[in-house]
């Protein structure tokens, strides 16, 4: 039986961009803001703090008391509007690192963690969280690394207001964070493909088609993030073994996401769309777990080529 200090995992808990939808059209791939929790080295990393944060809080509560480290790419709204309602935050016994990249203004991530939640804002604030909290800034291309030999790279990502992507290394593996991001016009961002180099899964913003993105009547040009197709570009180029979509436009319902799904997939064979519940386990035995409730378009815990 294989000890948890040798599993390599990625779930998934919250898959889409810019706010929250929740709804009878988006029920198969999710409407939770980003949280993506990666396991490595018996270590918890969680990276973002969207609402999907709110979730993987509670599947917690049931392995207190808790020690994990909390990644943030950013602090726009989508990122970070869960984290007031991490229950595990609230409580003594847990310990929490938490770090960020300082923002161009100055403001470091405990001080924008910290006003989401002053008044009038919120009602409660930071200050009554439980658990031993320690915040980190980090610079941007500086390395963290955990005594598990977990390693976690980051670099500059092409987003208003600065955003940074992660690497997480271990064990000869690797899995990219790659989001909020925006792909150049006449190159790959080398920032992204040192991210995704070889990694065993790359995890990409991928809010738009390139339809829309080009779109003359509603041009996406300067938002801040990129299309399925640039998505495929970087995967190729740096060897991906397996590509996720991931930030879903809130405006694409899970029937677009569905074709949008065939697109990658024809493009990408080891290409697939991010879901709520969904695992990539890479170590000790390389497989996709989906919720089976909404496998019908996979096929539950089917093999993987990580």
């Amino acid at each position: 039986m294989s000890s948890p200090l040798d599993y390599f995992a990625v779930n998934f808990w919250g898959v889409r961009g810019s706010i929250a939808s929740p709804g009878e059209s988006t029920v198969k791939y999710g409407g939770n803001t980003p949280c993506v929790e990666v396991q490595a080295g018996g270590e918890h990393l969680i990276f973002d703090g969207g609402t999907g944060i709110r979730v993987l809080g509670q599947s917690l509560l049931a392995k207190t008391p808790v020690q994990g480290h909390l990644f943030f790419t950013h602090s726009h709204w989508d990122h970070i509007q869960g984290f007031p309602f991490f229950i595990p935050a609230f409580i003594k016994g847990n310990e929490f690192h938490i770090y960020g990249a300082i923002a161009p203004d100055g403001s470091t991530i405990e001080k924008r963690l910290n006003d989401q939640m002053r008044h009038p804002n919120f009602p409660v604030p930071l200050q009554i969280m439980g658990a031993d909290l320690h915040f980190v800034d980090i610079g941007i291309g500086e390395a963290v690394k955990l005594d598990s030999g977990v390693v976690i790279e980051n670099a500059l990502l092409n987003h208003p207001g600065q955003a940074i992507g992660y690497r997480v290394n271990w064990n000869g593996h690797a899995v990219a964070y790659v989001t909020d991001t925006e792909h150049f016009p006449d190159r790959l961002d080398p920032n992204v493909l040192a991210l995704a180099d070889q990694a065993d899964v790359l995890i990409y913003d991928a809010t738009y088609t390139d339809e829309e993105y080009h779109s003359p009547k509603t041009s996406k040009v300067g938002w801040g993030h990129s299309t399925w197709q640039e998505a495929v570009k970087v995967a190729e180029k740096a060897q991906v073994k397996t590509l996720v979509i991931f930030h879903h436009d809130p405006l694409h319902d899970d029937n677009f996401l569905d074709q949008m799904g065939r697109d990658v997939a024809a493009a990408f064979p080891q290409g697939i769309m991010a879901r709520e519940g969904m695992t990539i386990q890479i170590a000790p035995t390389p497989i996709i777990k989906l919720p089976h409730a909404i496998a019908d378009a996979y096929t539950a815990d089917k093999p993987v080529s990580v």
